[in-house]
């Protein structure tokens, strides 16, 4: 499956939802895991905003990469950001999007404005 590692160093990424528990299936509520490692996972709702554009997007996350001291609202970093584009039939509706991922999510900062001397 294709992979796009996504470029936040120019990003304020600003946390909407705390991390929640990922479910893998509602009925059962199944949590789910990662494939490799086994590890639960997480999403966390935030805003990417870049050169004027904003997103809200969800992003999964390991739960050993939740980091203490997350406030909503406050500025994230999302270290390790990819997409991966995915589609699929659900009772024969064409969907598809972008599911993204990070290694971890932390406190971050605000991007700084350097001032030019003149």
């Amino acid at each position: 499956m294709r992979v796009i590692r996504v470029d936040a160093s120019t990003a304020t990424i600003l946390l909407t939802e705390a991390p929640a528990p990922k479910v893998r299936d509602r009925q059962t509520g199944e949590i789910a895991k990662d494939a490799v490692s086994g590890e639960a996972l997480m999403t966390v709702g935030v805003v990417f905003i870049d050169e004027g554009d904003s997103s809200l997007i969800q992003v999964t996350v390991p739960e050993s990469g939740v980091t203490e001291g997350l406030t909503v609202g406050a500025p994230v970093s999302l270290p390790g950001l990819i997409a991966r584009p995915w589609e699929s039939v659900f009772n024969g509706q064409q969907r598809h999007g972008i599911a993204y991922r990070a290694t971890a999510i932390a406190p971050g900062a605000f991007a700084v404005p350097v001032a030019q001397a003149g």
